[in-house]
């Protein structure tokens, strides 16, 4: 086999061929490749030749290229560095530069020599350097890619809009349509503004913590919460809030509750039912102490402001006015009074004669003012002077009262979930808590479900609850009459012994108690009985009177003494000592808990596996009072001495 190899000569630039004769060993092989030229490992360098208008250092390799010392002990600026310069300042640091090593710590810059970088106008890169750069923010963007982002609405799912902002994310872009005055800005977009603002007030976190979360500076942060604010408040709070935003009409359908209508109104419907109450928004302590006496609540022992709140029967917040003091001049009473006498919102033509307002004992000082206007105030019973228990009438109509008014207590609590509400706020804030509070009321009117909604029976529970107000407890005439609660031959039993007592359904327990707030109370109730701590006692006073006593959740040293009449399928009537026992409009939570455990719960659960009510965490709190007995050992027989 003969090889034939083209050689170049480079002299006379001819080609010249030469034969070579292989060894035995080539002869023999089939091909032979050709070797492969090895790949330099350094990275490809060209000339720099692209020229951007971003700020550059000076390029030295003998000089500090900060503090401009020669060298020889220099260190070439670490690329982490030179990246980091870029990010926060947007200068460009040539590869290459030296610096002294005291200028960098652990790869990058200290924080001493940003005021030192001094950078022309230009910067001339070639093609490596814009490669690095390019991949290195690939790398910053894919791991700050679980930082919250507001930016796109695929970035976040429904229920993380939920859970960061209160609300949904088809809420959230109706919100940010609503942004009028919110401009776009270099480090934050309106829908950014807007999810700082929200997640702000859903969560209550500092403006530290915030600034870490959204990578942005707090004095940015203030500036976003304030623009959403001011914007909000403008454009989207009108339109969903006030006295104005909704027809007196429009309440009297659409958020009215039949119930309400039933228990209070006219045959006519025609008259509008609202409730009222303050909710309070606790703040630090000033160091102004005119304003620390003005704002410090003698009622709630705290500084605090306070916003009247009003809403529907159905919970829909119809207006909230504030911030008030929370000194004694400033009780609900008188926060009422100045609303109709400053004509807030004009409410004076917004009312009309005989609408209905359904408020607590803390207005009753309006009452007076309300009826001169022609409002009637649904308000609870007071006791009379040297009595212990309302009559069965006053227990009946307040029961009616706080069958309706529960509603604004609910929406107090809504407002309060925006945790930001519910901390403690600093006192540079207090200029601002209407509009938060306003704010969360128009979000909870436009996107969140009603907090009562009309139930198919409401006429008809409205109904019967009117008839039984109208009726005298005869248990209670029994027991006065016969001298029950003074007996001394009662023999007291545990009730799991009482075997006659009619099973009831869930259904039944709601009709007797007339609402479910006295049946949750009844498994705390009972829990203390299934511990061991308190047991039920039980007393057969005849074949169909059961006296129960139960132990007080107030006080310890306080029992509930309570009598229940039953027929071997239903119960006839009852009676309790506490405060508004006496009623036959549902039951008190004392009775309630008796019925819910003789009638429904030892049938239900396993009363001895089976936790029934909240855990007892008291097991992992010290009690100082369990201090062990000492044991004298003076008379003990070790000790005396035999003679």
């Amino acid at each position: 086999m003969t090889l034939c190899v083209t050689n170049v000569d480079i002299n006379t630039m001819h080609l010249r061929k030469k034969t070579i004769n292989p060894s035995p060993e080539m002869e023999n092989d089939d091909c032979f490749p050709t070797p492969k030229r090895r790949r330099s490992s350094a990275l490809l360098s060209s000339p720099p030749s692209v020229s951007l208008s971003i700020p550059s250092t000076s390029r030295s390799h003998s000089n500090c290229f900060l503090c401009k010392r020669p060298g020889p002990k220099l260190i070439v600026v670490p690329a982490s560095a030179r990246f980091q310069v870029f990010l926060k300042c947007e200068i460009i640091i040539p590869a290459g530069s030296r610096c002294c090593p005291n200028h960098v710590d652990d790869g990058y810059f200290k924080a001493d020599v940003w005021s030192q970088i001094k950078a022309s106008k230009n910067s001339l890169l070639n093609r490596s350097s814009i490669l690095d750069l390019v991949k290195r923010l690939r790398v910053m963007a894919l791991q700050n890619s679980s930082r919250i982002d507001f930016e796109s609405s695929t970035n976040l799912s429904d229920s993380d809009y939920w859970n960061l902002t209160g609300v949904s994310k088809e809420a959230f872009n109706e919100l940010c349509g609503s942004l009028k005055d919110v401009r776009n800005t270099p480090v934050r977009s309106t829908r950014t503004s807007l999810g700082i603002f929200l997640f702000k007030l859903k969560s209550g976190l500092s403006n530290n913590m915030l600034s870490t979360i959204f990578n942005i500076s707090k004095s940015s942060l203030r500036r976003a919460i304030a623009s959403v604010r001011q914007s909000l408040v403008a454009s989207f709070v009108p339109q969903n809030l006030g006295l104005q935003h909704v027809s007196r009409e429009e309440v009297i359908e659409k958020h009215t509750r039949p119930l309400a209508q039933t228990l209070f109104g006219s045959f006519h419907n025609s008259e509008a039912i609202l409730v009222l109450d303050g909710t309070y928004i606790y703040i630090q302590k000033s160091n102004n102490f005119q304003f620390q006496r003005r704002y410090n609540s003698f009622h709630k022992g705290r500084p605090l402001v306070k916003v009247m709140v009003v809403v529907t029967t159905t919970g829909y917040f119809l207006t909230a006015v504030g911030p008030y003091l929370a000194d004694g001049k400033n009780n609900d009473a008188a926060i009422l009074i100045h609303m109709f006498k400053t004509n807030v919102q004009d409410i004076q033509n917004w009312m009309h004669e005989e609408d209905i307002f359904v408020i607590d004992r803390g207005f009753r000082d309006a009452v007076s003012l309300l009826e001169e206007i022609g409002i009637r105030a649904e308000i609870p019973s007071f006791m009379k002077r040297g009595e212990k228990q309302l009559s069965t009438e006053d227990a009946n109509l307040s029961r009616l009262v706080t069958k309706v008014r529960w509603v604004v207590e609910s929406a107090n609590s809504r407002i309060k979930r925006w945790k930001f509400l519910d901390k403690v706020l600093p006192t540079n804030q207090v200029p601002y808590v209407g509009d938060f509070v306003r704010i969360v009321c128009a979000i909870s009117n436009k996107f969140l479900p009603a907090l009562s909604k009309g139930q198919e029976d409401d006429v008809a529970v409205g109904a019967r609850m009117l008839y039984l107000s109208r009726q005298v407890n005869t248990l209670k005439e029994r027991v006065e009459t016969e001298h029950l609660g003074t007996r001394r031959s009662t023999v007291w039993k545990e009730a799991t012994q009482v075997v006659d007592f009619p099973r009831l359904s869930e259904e039944r327990l709601r009709e007797l108690t007339c609402g479910t707030y006295q049946l949750k109370l009844s498994k705390s109730y009972i829990q203390e009985h299934v511990d061991g701590k308190n047991d039920i006692f039980v007393h057969q006073e005849d074949p169909n009177l059961l006296k129960v006593k139960l132990q007080s959740r107030h006080t310890a040293s306080k029992s509930h003494v309570l009598w229940i009449s039953y027929t071997e399928i239903d119960i006839v009537s009852w009676y309790c000592r506490c405060k508004t026992g006496a009623r036959v409009v549902g039951v008190c939570a004392h009775i309630a808990a008796v019925l819910w455990y003789l009638g429904y719960a030892r049938y239900r659960y396993n009363i001895d596996e089976d936790r029934i009510g909240v855990r007892d965490w008291s097991s992992f709190v010290e009690d100082a009072a369990a201090i062990p007995e000492e044991i004298d050992h003076s008379e003990s027989d070790e000790s005396i001495i035999e003679e």
